[in-house]
């Protein structure tokens, strides 16, 4: 997936805001909180980090093309970053980020969600 990709992707995801950060990383944020990064160091090679579920963060942290991200999961925070082939499929990988667009939403204060139009009245 391609910077311009990823970027599409997420903006068409509810809620959703963007910033540049650290050292020109895309930051996708759903009620301020961050659920997808992505880095293109030298404008092809990709690494894109997002949140999974405890479940699915033992299953792909030891896949070829995909590591614990550095930083968040030394924390102890459950989030994965591909980096590089076979990883995932361009498929896969917007599912992941819409599930960690998910998971990021579900942990805001229902009133948040709601204000974002994420909960019904």
């Amino acid at each position: 997936m391609k910077a311009k990709e990823f970027n599409s992707y997420c903006r068409g995801l509810p809620a959703t805001s963007h910033v540049v950060q650290w050292g020109g990383a895309d930051v996708w944020k759903v009620g301020g909180k961050v659920f997808a990064i992505g880095g293109w160091g030298d404008g092809s090679t990709p690494a894109v980090t997002f949140k999974v579920s405890k479940i699915a963060y033992e299953i792909l942290k030891d896949q070829p093309g995909l590591r614990p991200a550095p930083y968040l999961a030394s924390r102890g925070l459950t989030w994965i970053q591909y980096y590089g082939e076979p990883g995932l499929s361009d498929a896969e990988l917007r599912e992941y980020l819409a599930r960690s667009h998910h998971l990021v939403a579900e942990g805001l204060t229902k009133k948040k969600r709601r204000e974002l139009g994420l909960d019904p009245a």
